[in-house]
């Protein structure tokens, strides 16, 4: 493979105005990258969650393209979701290519990877690991193991302890992922290494408050701040530590998924479906917020609902489509947009801040697997949707019951770019995530696909 040795780094979370302005004093490594090369912002993907972004950024394809929608998929037919897997992905990525083309590549990590990818060369399974082996081959996660510890795909705690002790679980978890990945660089001579740190997303969704001026809850002078500021310090350290043995001659891309916001709430998005006759239960209404299990829907006489989280994806019950459906294919236009025209009020009721809602097959190339048939981004993405019904009937509440959480994802994550076949230099405007993987691919010496989306950074 001609072109020059790779190095992707992705720092789940870090949008540009946090790791370029509020930070940029403990982390010099990334300055110095910066000062060598180009920045910027990088708009997301829609939704701006972790599992869809990682894949549309290395495929060259828009969420509807992958089917993957968010953390969680319907299989066709049935009301239940599940976890994404590793095998959902069925489009090719950057590192496929360049095996494809003979080069030996290190994937380390890369959403959504449980099982981890076979590819020319290694790799590792990411945060939705949960069983079997973590790597492959199957036998280097004994020896990476037993010079590292104990494999950690994620480290969950924040929610429910956002304490010390959590923070240096992540700490351990990043350093962790990067000594794995130098000791991969150095011991597989890859063309081409790929890692992603998803600790960096944890510590924000947990602590956000004290790095952030505007959160409504910041709190710069709480005893854990410092701490939190020295977590991005160390994993500056950490970055410097393996662009020290990438050397200058290598192609260096650290980019993130997405930014964070603060989060001022969640709309109970369900619960208003409830109370306006769109979703029906076969239970009692529930005297405290609970999730909405598709067991206790009477899905006789419920026309639509929802999945909450970062943004709220919404679908009506089918009749053909849905095991129970009960919307005519000859109604369902109408009922769609009397849905959407709902959806718009609901935004607009004290609290909720907006609602922007989206149609799938207007946003997307094509629509493949199960998508939604509505997705709703509440307050700007600076509120939640919140799955549950029941307990209260106030429809916007301060948490959607799944912990302590100072953030939601934002837009905007951050693009840094060197090289020395690097011809940009300085701030760029205008960077998408889709940029990133045709990037990747023409510096490491080979043409993009015609048909993916976005365009290579000279």
């Amino acid at each position: 493979m001609a072109g020059r040795r790779l190095l992707f780094v992705g720092l789940d979370a870090l949008g540009a105005g946090l790791v370029f302005e509020r930070l940029r004093e403990v982390m010099p490594a990334l300055g110095a990258l910066r000062a060598r090369g180009c920045h910027g912002p990088l708009r997301s993907c829609a939704p701006p969650v972790t599992v869809p972004a990682w894949t549309c950024m290395l495929s060259g394809r828009d969420p509807g393209e992958l089917g993957l929608y968010g953390f969680r998929l319907r299989d066709r037919g049935g009301y239940a979701l599940r976890t994404v897997r590793g095998t959902d992905v069925r489009a090719k990525r950057v590192f496929d290519h360049l095996g494809e083309q003979g080069a030996h590549v290190v994937v380390l990590f890369v959403p959504p990877s449980s099982p981890p990818p076979p590819v020319r060369g290694v790799s590792a399974a990411c945060l939705l690991h949960t069983e079997g082996a973590w790597t492959a081959p199957a036998s280097l996660g004994p020896l990476l193991e037993a010079r590292f510890g104990p494999y950690v795909p994620d480290v969950v705690e924040g929610r429910q302890r956002p304490d010390e002790e959590t923070l240096l679980r992540l700490l351990a978890a990043t350093r962790q992922r990067f000594a794995i990945a130098r000791e991969l660089w150095r011991s597989e001579r890859p063309d081409a290494l790929f890692v992603v740190d998803t600790a960096p997303d944890r510590v924000l969704h947990a602590w956000l408050r004290h790095l952030d001026p505007s959160h409504p809850r910041h709190d710069p002078a709480a005893p854990i701040a410092e701490r939190v500021v020295g977590y991005f310090a160390a994993l500056d350290e950490q970055l410097e530590a393996l662009l020290a043995l990438a050397g200058s001659d290598c192609t260096v891309i650290v980019a993130s998924d997405h930014g964070v916001r603060p989060r001022l709430g969640a709309v109970r998005v369900n619960e208003w479906l409830l109370r306006q006759g769109w979703l029906v239960l076969r239970i009692d209404r529930p005297a405290q917020p609970v999730a909405l299990r598709p067991q206790d829907v009477d899905w006789s006489r419920t026309r639509a609902w929802a999945e909450g989280g970062y943004h709220a994806r919404l679908w009506l019950n089918v009749r053909g489509r849905e095991r129970e459906g009960i919307v005519a294919g000859r109604a369902f236009d109408g009922v769609l947009e009397a849905l959407e025209v709902s959806l718009r009020e609901l935004g607009q009721q004290p609290g909720v801040g907006g609602a922007q809602v989206v149609r799938p097959e207007r946003l997307y190339r094509r629509t493949l697997g199960v998508p939604p048939d509505l997705m709703v981004f509440f307050g700007g993405l600076s509120m939640r949707a919140d799955g549950r019904v029941g307990g209260s009937q106030t429809l916007v509440v301060d948490a959607d019951g799944r912990g302590h959480d100072d953030a939601n994802h934002d837009w905007d994550g951050m693009f840094v770019m060197a090289g020395p076949a690097l011809r940009s230099r300085g701030p760029i405007e205008g960077l998408r995530l889709f940029d990133v993987g045709p990037t990747c691919l023409a510096h490491a010496g080979l043409r993009p696909p015609e048909d993916w989306l976005g365009r290579v950074v000279p």
